[in-house]
């Protein structure tokens, strides 16, 4: 195992581990280790017979792009709705070219396919939350069965120098090809909703254009005895919208709807989107953002990129000023984006536990302002 190293900062006392591969491919596994095993994990619900799961909804962009078209407006409206419903979707036609997503694919499998003293110089330092490896903040913590990258990508001058920079060229180059066409989907996205709800666009603008944004890269290995792992904890994300690309196609991602674990069966070159706790605030509560976990698979490893999109750090999150009247009190507090982000980064993923602090409690009044 990688040594240890502790100290306290904005993000609270923290140390860091590499990953599951670095840690257990050297030697072979007789048991999985106590401290990934998850007792308490609810079990997935199965399809039976004639009573199919549900599955998530299918948004098709080329549709959401004929502006001023009655198709633009059906479809919008399928959107709002799935998304006050599921606040999840699935984006066809998005318009991201088959082949950067190829490179893609190609790119994160070889990284991940590097040694672990390669990967070591990414490593996540003492204190921070960003670079590969897991973040430890109590002894008793449980892991997630999965190796995962984390970085800032903009603002640009918030990379961290040994992240972006010191990955090999090749990535380098298609991971921002990627996440300069997300981020242009993103903004589209994120426009809309803010129409569906009656946002007023230069609301939007001002929280998003040039906002924080983030990713997550996640490899999850094979694991002997998956009904005892959890790949990664169950959570909302601490977002305005987070796209999901599925990499080889195996799957793994389960949400909670109605207080069950349904599977996404993923579509083939689709994204995965989701409606984040920033979304929920600013639409206060017309969007929910929705419960998410990711398990894993006895033979095949799982491959994916999060991409997460955010308010400036500088902006105030809180619901949308031009939503909130007499009739429609605000439900949740503000505050700034980098207050917001460095508490939900201090603790351990707990389900929508991050949100709920936002919310205002009867005691506190909902003033409008």
């Amino acid at each position: 195992m990688a040594s240890l190293s502790q100290t306290k900062n904005g993000f609270g006392s923290s140390r860091s581990i590499l990953g599951v591969m670095d840690q257990f491919t050297k030697k072979p596994m007789k048991k999985i280790p106590e401290n990934y095993i998850r007792p308490e994990q609810e079990p997935s619900t199965l399809s039976h017979g004639t009573h199919p799961l549900p599955t998530i909804p299918i948004i098709d962009m080329n549709y959401l792009s004929l502006q001023g078209d009655a198709a633009d407006n059906f479809e919008l409206e399928k959107m709002h709705s799935k998304c006050k419903e599921w606040g999840f979707f699935q984006l066809v036609n998005h318009g991201v070219s088959f082949q950067l997503l190829e490179n893609l694919k190609q790119e994160i499998e070889n990284f991940f396919k590097l040694s672990s003293e390669e990967k070591l110089k990414y490593k996540i330092r003492p204190g921070d939350v960003e670079g590969y490896g897991t973040v430890i903040r109590c002894e008793d913590q449980k892991l997630d069965w999965g190796d995962r990258f984390y970085m800032i990508l903009n603002p640009v001058h918030r990379r961290k120098p040994y992240l972006f920079p010191e990955l090999p060229s090749s990535f380098r180059s298609t991971l921002d090809s990627y996440y300069k066409e997300l981020q242009k989907l993103a903004m589209k996205l994120l426009g809309l909703l803010g129409k569906a709800i009656n946002m007023e666009m230069r609301e939007v603008e001002d929280l998003f254009e040039d906002g924080m944004q983030s990713m997550r890269m996640t490899y999850y290995p094979p694991c002997p005895q998956p009904e005892l792992v959890m790949g990664l904890t169950p959570h909302s994300d601490a977002t305005g919208i987070t796209i999901l690309h599925q990499i080889n196609g195996v799957e793994g991602l389960e949400i909670k709807k109605d207080g069950i674990w349904i599977p996404v069966n993923f579509l083939q070159d689709a994204f995965v989107v989701n409606v984040g706790d920033i979304m929920e605030i600013l639409s206060n509560g017309v969007y929910s953002s929705i419960e998410h976990r990711a398990t894993v698979n006895k033979v095949k490893e799982r491959i994916s990129i999060a991409m997460f999109f955010n308010p400036k750090f500088e902006a105030e999150i809180g619901p949308a000023r031009s939503l909130i009247s007499q009739q429609n009190p605000p439900l949740f507090r503000r505050v700034l984006m980098e207050e917001y982000f460095r508490e939900f980064f201090s603790r351990n993923l707990n389900g929508k536990a991050h949100l709920e602090k936002m919310r205002i409690t009867s005691g506190e009044g909902n003033t409008i302002q």
